[in-house]
């Protein structure tokens, strides 16, 4: 719909969730001048802070600005909320690291509180090979491109221990009650409020193993014999462990986060662009879901449906309904529009 955002509103009888309530501008290839990419953001911005108001609680998968939004832009979106975030110590990026403390100083700013109020020292982490956690993604064959995976591997794993030093050598932020906010770090977390249980998934990559872009969290909501499960930015998924674990979820809804079809030749080659699109085949073909939404990164560019083909002809044949939000809202998506798709 002309912005960069995934947020979504999660109701249940016992709970209401804010998930990621942030915006972006669309990136410079994107066909819109960039008053209008403007306009179509402060547009996002808007409806993020009106479905705020209802409610109770927000979720923050991680801290790319298209999933959150500082307390200082828009301070009426967290007031009064509990703040279910995603661990800003541990198993992130340096740049979310630094986002995170941004986020939660204006949070405490707010509150007439200093960040510094809420920082202890840093504990050491026992962190193995994420890649180990991984079966899957660790027995595909990769053809041709097995010889560059593993130097990417290698590389990855030793950036990956400069990170876990990173982690242990500053200071860290702690939960705590922030004037009328209840914060709370809930990687790996299970919490139920009356009949509804929330789980949340420990961190996963931001799409490919290694990836600098850092962890997410993943979501799923039961209630009532329905569940929705929420990947956050998976890219596709792209890693196959991640594609099982919503299988075996088995959700009646999927908010599911596409390949970044855009970046395709540039930082998504096709090995990992046809992992996405058979992940999301395995998904189609093996769970029971009443609704996938596919969105968020592959909505931006208008052969998005043409890369992604497969996809889309599986989900003919299983009769699934896979559908890009601004369809779920009765809407073309604005790319195709603009784009002539």
């Amino acid at each position: 719909m002309g912005a960069k955002a995934s947020s979504v509103l999660v109701q249940t009888p016992d709970i209401k969730i804010l998930v990621d309530p942030g915006t972006a501008e669309m990136q410079g290839s994107y066909p819109l001048p960039d008053s209008d990419k403007r306009r179509l953001r402060h547009k996002a911005l808007q409806a993020i802070v009106g479905a705020a108001k209802t409610a109770d609680t927000i979720f923050i998968s991680h801290y790319h600005y298209d999933h959150h939004t500082l307390p200082q832009e828009a301070p009426e979106l967290y007031q009064g909320k509990r703040l279910w975030i995603k661990d800003p110590n541990r198993w992130i990026c340096r740049s979310q690291w630094q986002r995170a403390r941004i986020f939660l100083g204006q949070i405490c700013m707010s509150r007439g509180e200093a960040l510094e109020s809420i920082c202890r020292q840093p504990e050491r982490i026992e962190a193995g090979d994420p890649f180990d956690e991984l079966p899957l993604a660790s027995r595909k064959d990769y053809g041709d491109y097995r010889q560059r995976k593993e130097e990417l591997s290698r590389k990855g794993k030793a950036k990956f221990g400069q990170l876990v030093e990173f982690w242990q050598t500053n200071p860290w932020v702690e939960e705590a009650a922030i004037g009328d906010n209840e914060v709370l770090f809930v990687d790996g977390r299970e919490i139920e409020a009356g009949s509804t249980r929330i789980r949340f998934t420990k961190p996963l990559f931001h799409g490919l193993e290694y990836t600098p872009l850092g962890w997410v969290i993943g979501l799923v909501v039961e209630c009532g014999g329905a569940k929705v499960l929420y990947t956050s930015d998976l890219q596709g998924p792209t890693i196959e462990d991640y594609a099982q674990w919503v299988i075996d979820e088995n959700p009646s809804i999927i908010i599911a986060d596409g390949p970044a079809t855009y970046l395709f030749g540039y930082t998504v080659n096709r090995v990992n662009l046809e992992r996405g699109i058979e992940n999301m085949c395995r998904i189609l073909r093996q769970t029971s879901a009443e609704i996938i939404i596919y969105d968020h990164h592959l909505l931006r560019e208008p052969r998005f449906r043409e890369r992604t083909s497969r996809a889309w002809e599986v989900a003919d044949r299983a009769g699934k309904r896979l559908i890009t939000a601004a369809e779920q809202l009765g809407e073309e998506p604005l790319v195709l529009k603009l784009g002539g798709g």
